[in-house]
């Protein structure tokens, strides 16, 4: 039985993943571990899909091959691919990947065996440098994708749309260098982010208002948001870089 501080949309989703990892391969498992925007008010019954970790004892590729062709089964129902870890590739990727195991450990719900990233320390260092490189991709993004459009709003504002979950747990790391507990919710985070920095990120808000609504904006829309979000990215990377850790 699922942990019951779940929402019950997400336990009746999850819970036949669950008892089917806990039945055929409870032996190979140390943990499992939900993740993201189930756990949050985010969490959107349509579109939204129920994020977890498969921590095993140890790598075993015969668990993969196993493990594979269930991908389509629960694929179908909402359940993304879990990601595969085992404890020890855990404490030896905390410096490659801050921002994610941040993310992790701010906000997930382990419903079976040890909770391995309650505990996880996160380097500053680490996650500034992270943090700088990842907005100077993002500025790199926005630049082709704005050429790539060739002038079609349709195609622009989908590009938003289609990467902006990546910049939540961005904003989230940003927050957290700041010396600030990160929220959880995507417009407490966008809201936080421009209280602390005092960065305009109204069109954060734009884009995740048309991402849930599914908006029609004009063209004229679409560049003033395109503006306005490079500005914000790059004044945000020059703020990472001069961030003293």
């Amino acid at each position: 039985m699922l942990n019951v501080n779940l929402k019950q949309e997400v336990v009746k989703l999850f819970e036949p993943f669950y008892d089917q990892m806990i039945t055929s391969f409870k032996d190979k498992i140390h943990s499992i571990t939900i993740t993201g925007s189930a756990l949050t008010e985010d969490f959107d019954r349509k579109y939204s899909d129920i994020n977890s970790i498969l921590t095993l004892k140890e790598m075993d590729l015969k668990f993969l091959k196993r493990f594979a062709p269930l991908g389509k089964k629960f694929g179908k129902k909402r359940i993304a691919a879990p990601l595969i870890m085992f404890p020890e590739y855990v404490t030896k990727s905390l410096d490659v990947f801050p921002i994610e195991f941040l993310n992790i450990k701010l906000i997930h719900l382990t419903v079976f065996g040890e909770d391995i990233f309650k505990s996880i320390d996160i380097n500053k260092a680490d996650l500034r440098h992270q943090c700088e490189r990842e907005l100077k991709v993002k500025l790199i993004d926005l630049r082709q994708s704005y050429i790539a459009s060739l002038g079609n709003n349709k195609i622009l504002a989908q590009g938003f749309i289609n990467s902006f979950s990546g910049y939540i747990p961005l904003f989230r790391g940003i927050i957290y260098l700041l010396g600030q507990n990160p929220p959880e919710s995507n417009t407490d985070v966008i809201s936080s982010l421009g209280e602390l920095t005092g960065i305009n990120t109204n069109m954060f808000m734009d884009v995740l208002k048309d991402k849930k609504e599914r908006l029609k904006l004009s063209i004229d829309q679409v560049n003033a948001i395109f503006e306005n979000y490079y500005s914000a990215i790059e004044k945000l990377g020059n703020l990472v870089d001069e961030i003293d850790v």
